[in-house]
């Protein structure tokens, strides 16, 4: 039996709760749910006391920090690849209005992979011989029981609520991300709730699927929901959105936001 799980964006926003962790898909300026954030940001009152959960995080994550809704960040990568530094988090992290929980690429794909498997943390050798551990007391070492070699417990990643942008999406949640999957569809899978954001929901979608919609909790329409980052092919990133985002923040950060929050995204 066909299950329609479309609800407006609006509705998706609300999906989200103060003190939730939330995790953002895409790949630092390429298919960013922006369109979902924007929407949690228009919330009175919005959700607050969130920690944010992204492979890197970007644009849409920048926004969320400066409006004060984030209190941890747990990322491996938080700025605006070639248009510079995200300035709400660059200003937010040495005043002590944010908390950093370090992370690399392994780290997380480590701790993802624990959740799925349904154990507490996953074994691994990275991070062994340097800092990281210093700055992750939480990340034990163990010895493996068959070689005694000395191992990094990587604890398991887990997510109230997970957001991922699609280039086309069925009612079901089905979804067509395109390239560049980044960990989407392992986010999808280890969250609570799990929303799909897509340029176009069609009745029934040909050609290959990405995400099922077995994990999908709802499904929204956001045409031009990427932007001003990228949903290739479909349009390319703004770089002139986002440079001046760069440049007139982090002072001029509540007025770029008022106007962001009213404006028609175009292309």
């Amino acid at each position: 039996m066909n299950t329609n799980k479309q609800i407006s964006l609006e509705e998706a926003a609300k999906l989200l709760k103060t003190g939730e962790k939330l995790a953002l898909g895409g790949m630092v300026l390429y298919r960013r749910p922006v369109a979902f954030v924007r929407q949690v940001l228009q919330r009175s009152p919005a959700p607050s006391g969130l920690t944010l959960l992204a492979f890197t995080a970007s644009f849409e994550s920048d926004l969320l920090v400066g409006a004060g809704l984030i209190t941890h960040v747990q990322t491996c990568y938080f700025g605006l690849e070639a248009y510079g530094l995200a300035p709400m988090f660059s200003s937010a992290v040495p005043a002590g209005k944010l908390t950093v929980i370090e992370e690399t690429e392994a780290s997380i794909c480590f701790g993802l992979r624990a959740t799925l498997a349904g154990v507490g943390f996953m074994p691994g050798q990275g991070w062994l011989g340097t800092d990281l551990l210093s700055a992750r007391p939480d990340i034990k070492t163990i010895r493996d029981p068959y070689t005694d070699q000395e191992l990094a417990a990587f604890p398991s990643v887990k997510c109230d609520v997970a957001v991922i942008h699609a280039l086309k999406a069925d009612r079901e949640g089905n979804a067509i991300l395109g390239g560049n999957l980044a960990i989407d569809l392992e986010l999808a899978q280890i969250a609570d709730r799990t929303i799909i954001t897509a340029e176009e929901i069609v009745d029934q979608l040909t050609g290959p699927i990405d995400l099922s919609g077995v994990a999908v909790t709802a499904v929204a329409a956001a045409p031009r929901g990427a932007w001003p980052t990228s949903c290739h092919p479909i349009y390319p990133v703004d770089g002139g959105e986002i440079l001046h985002y760069s440049e007139v923040c982090p002072d001029g950060f509540d007025e770029y936001l008022a106007k962001f929050l009213t404006r028609t995204p175009t292309i």
